[in-house]
């Protein structure tokens, strides 16, 4: 049984209503229909979430900056920012800074 306070939003996914709600706001002021809204805002959330994600791997020292940006879908330098945003420090030593440099140049020479 579903809560009173949620509803069904289109293609049968549970959403409270107050997320509905912002929903709505968001499709009028963007004046989209529901399923590009939504489409929309997944697509930047899960942009954020990969870049999380890869974050709290590199600074775990389980990633380097160039696989952290590629898993993320971002260039190194935008990684670079997200990660100074965070706070989160560099994880980098010349070893990985030559590895990148020779996968860097592999992908330029195909």
């Amino acid at each position: 049984m579903i809560p009173a306070h949620w509803s069904w939003g289109d293609g049968g996914a549970r959403l409270p209503e107050s997320l509905m709600e912002e929903i709505r706001r968001i499709e009028d002021v963007e004046q989209s229909d529901r399923s590009t809204a939504v489409r929309k805002l997944l697509r930047r959330a899960i942009t954020e979430w990969k870049k999380e994600y890869a974050a709290k791997l590199y600074a775990e020292g389980r990633l380097t900056l160039e696989r952290a940006a590629m898993d993320s879908g971002v260039s190194v330098r935008e990684m670079m920012e997200y990660l100074k945003q965070r706070k989160i420090p560099a994880q980098y030593d010349v070893e990985d800074f030559e590895q990148d440099m020779k996968r860097f140049y592999q992908r330029m020479s195909r």
